[in-house]
């Protein structure tokens, strides 16, 4: 096992700074618009890109896809608050979707939100644009500082009768299907445009996430499409499997749920061609416009998903690769078409991205770094904080299903078989490890059993095998060093390799 410093923090800030890609040129001469297109909900291990073919034709073909990219908090507002700060949420402070637990709360607007992505572009003379979901807990008049125009949702993923704060007045819409909204609103900015001054433009639509509602032009699409059976689809976990919340009853679900799980996976799809469909109208109208090829477009997800796996009906939240894997392709200038990338990156790396390619220097406070975004196929050795604070409280449970509100077990529904998909502590600490012949992941949960979870990859795509109990001492030793020190890291601290 590697124990090795990509750069020791003792170095002299600058050096420290030049390790990290924390020092930016500041030739402005060369500077690029970027498109950030974040969707909600959309995970790779379960075909989601399938549906997406324009957006594999438009940017993948044209630009690269990175074959390992990971949410670093599986949960909305936590991973859309790492994507704008570049941070960890231990140090963001959003950990859940609630205002008690930091999504869109003081701490986030007075000390991250101030210094967060879109302002640093703003001061350098960027126009900027965002359309879409912000942040879950998000139904203000304000607009967050930085934005040029400002067309914000108010709340979590709406399909139809929703509120959005258009440039500081709420409107409301109730028949408009929010994709289209977003395409029409982006598609007006990116007219207005000129090529005299640069931009960034980010959009992140509702798809795929629940309810699942498709426009009425894709109701009918993908027909026969049903829940992904990977060899983990609905199987039971032991006490050594699995941590504590995936071997509550029932051990499986009943094959009365089938038909609804089927449905969610079409519906997401179908969500997802409204998406597509906006792409393709976003790359059209910047090659009329003549912006294309001075044009950066990243496509991302917050999260992946999970549906049936391991007996779980349907959500997020765990450390499987189903909720933590996200997709992640890149079209620009300098970026190789077609080209598949295997460097480990995670969405606190988008933020210090943008700001390399927009020339600007870094802050030493990002925990992220830049992506190569050209350096082809290369694994460079990487060790990723996936963290995760379990939810649930006297209040959250479902008295129609047969657990106590002592449990403190939350999202448990009778749709769902009352196997809950999450608990007061549900809440982990996991080191993702990724390098040239290693593909790891070691999970410690903070629950009274202390379980621990860890799974070799390159073996066991599905995790079905917990090696957690089987690994050396060592090495078990030196990753638990790794989390210790990691959800405690700040910027350059957060790039160390145990």
């Amino acid at each position: 096992m590697p124990y090795a410093v990509v750069c020791t923090v003792l170095m002299l800030p600058l050096l420290t700074a030049m390790c990290f890609g924390l020092v930016a040129s500041t030739d402005r001469k060369t500077n690029y618009n970027i498109v950030l297109i974040v969707t909600d909900d959309q995970g790779m291990m379960l075909q989601g890109m399938t549906p997406m073919t324009n957006t594999l034709q438009q940017i993948a073909n044209e630009g690269a896809t990175f074959a390992n990219a990971f949410t670093t908090t599986p949960l909305c507002c936590p991973s859309r608050s790492s994507i704008l700060s570049g941070q960890y949420a231990h140090n963001h402070k959003t950990i859940n979707n609630s205002i008690s637990g930091g999504c869109y709360g003081e701490y986030w607007r007075q000390h991250v939100e101030p210094a967060a992505l879109p302002v640093a572009l703003a001061n350098a003379g960027y126009k900027t644009f965002f359309a879409g979901k912000y942040l879950n807990e998000y139904f203000s008049k304000e607009i967050p500082p930085g934005w040029s125009e400002w067309f914000g949702l108010h709340g979590n993923s709406r399909y139809y009768n929703y509120t959005i704060n258009e440039n500081g007045t709420p409107v409301q819409y109730s028949s408009v299907y929010f994709t289209d909204y977003l395409q029409s609103k982006l598609d007006n900015f990116l007219s207005s445009m000129d090529g005299k001054q640069n931009f960034f433009a980010m959009v992140a639509p509702s798809a795929p996430h629940a309810p699942f509602t498709p426009a009425n032009r894709h109701k009918n699409l993908f027909p026969d499409v049903k829940a992904v059976r990977t060899p983990n689809f609905n199987i039971p976990s032991g006490p050594l499997d699995k941590h504590w919340l995936l071997t509550m009853q029932p051990s499986v679900l009943p094959e009365s749920l089938m038909e609804q799980l089927d449905s969610i996976q079409r519906k997401r799809w179908q969500t997802l061609v409204g998406v597509d469909e906006m792409v393709l109208a976003i790359v059209r109208r910047l090659k009329e416009k003549n912006l294309l090829e001075n044009t950066y477009i990243f496509y991302t997800s917050d999260n992946g998903y999970h549906i049936g796996q391991f007996a779980q009906a349907y959500d997020k939240r765990q450390p499987y690769e189903t909720d933590i894997r996200v997709p992640f392709l890149v079209k620009g200038p300098s970026v190789h078409p077609k080209s598949l990338s295997d460097i480990p990156i995670a969405l606190i790396d988008v933020a210090p991205t943008i700001l390399k390619i927009a020339g600007l220097q870094i802050p030493i406070s990002m925990d992220g770094v830049p992506i190569p975004l050209n350096e082809g196929r290369s694994t460079t050795e990487r060790q990723i904080l996936i963290e995760y604070w379990g939810e649930g409280n006297t209040e959250t449970y479902n008295d129609e299903c047969p657990w106590q509100a002592a449990d403190r077990l939350q999202l448990c529904s009778i749709d769902a078989a009352c196997h809950c998909q999450d608990a007061w502590n549900n809440t982990y600490n996991c080191v993702r490890h990724v390098a040239i012949d290693l593909n790891f992941i070691y999970c410690e949960f903070k629950d009274n059993e202390h379980f621990v979870e860890a799974y070799d990859l390159s073996k066991d795509l599905y995790q079905m095998e917990n090696v957690g109990y089987n690994t050396l001492p060592s090495v078990k030793a030196k990753y638990s060093l790794a989390i210790t020190n990691l959800s405690a890291c700040i910027g350059p601290t957060c790039n160390i390799i145990y």
